[in-house]
């Protein structure tokens, strides 16, 4: 099975993000990738205007539902970052779009302070199975907390898939880039497990983050890594199980 993380950029709207993501898919399928994670509410973005859009949840719904026919015509699984409305509540989600037809959400469970006046924690982990593999799912400032990756081992995860978004003022992204780095390869060093890290890059709504998404294999060492400022695809082959 071939596995991979996206880098892109994140725009303002439903509609630009969407199509990037679209046309990012189909570029995996190409190069023979069977499951690729894309950043961190790479979907709808942050940006306050669309979130409170009055059509915001119709589109969003119309959006998925886009984006799971495309990933069964091409036989790829993708996991995506995006807003959940739900019951009033908002939360900072993932949602896995599997080529059967299989679908799972994750909801972001360690917020940062800037979002816990807008968002909701979620409270349940994520492990699901694909192509013989077992896959877990966190967001961004998960990877801080060791016993989630710990939880998610527990469960029969073999990967952790960190989608990420890691948006701070210009000087404060250029001094986390080393804790950025370094937090995925602890947990893939703990877990004896693959952590693949996809991360947003450039500019939105005034803040930077600088990429470096990456994959690390279960020693913990750097399979691949990307730069600060394109968009691109990371691949790694693990053995087949099927």
């Amino acid at each position: 099975m071939r596995v991979g993380v996206a880098q892109t950029f994140v725009a303002d709207t439903l509609e630009e993000n969407e199509r990037t993501i679209l046309q990012l898919a189909e570029k995996a399928a190409r190069r023979g990738v069977d499951l690729i994670a894309f950043p961190e509410m790479s979907l709808t973005g942050y940006n306050p205007v669309t979130l409170t859009a009055p059509n915001f949840e119709q589109d969003l719904s119309l959006a998925l539902e886009r984006l799971a026919q495309r990933v069964q015509e091409l036989g790829l699984g993708v996991i995506v970052g995006r807003a959940e409305r739900w019951e009033h509540r908002c939360f900072n989600a993932a949602t896995v779009l599997l080529p059967g037809g299989d679908t799972f959400t994750y909801r972001k469970i360690y917020l940062t302070e800037k979002e816990l006046p807008h968002f909701t924690s979620g409270s349940q982990p994520l492990v699901f199975s694909f192509r013989g593999y077992r896959c877990g799912v966190i967001i961004c400032r998960d990877q801080n907390y060791p016993e989630l990756a710990r939880q998610l081992r527990d469960l029969g995860a073999e990967l952790i898939f960190i989608l990420a978004a890691h948006f701070y003022p210009p000087k404060e992204a250029r001094w986390k880039q080393d804790k950025n780095l370094a937090l995925p390869l602890a947990r893939a060093t703990e877990n004896a497990c693959y952590v693949l890290l996809a991360n947003a890059v450039g500019s939105h709504l005034g803040l930077i983050s600088l990429g470096r998404s990456l994959i690390a294999d279960p020693d913990g060492a750097l399979v691949a890594l990307a730069d600060e400022a394109s968009e691109c695809i990371l691949t790694c082959d693990l053995k087949d199980r099927l």
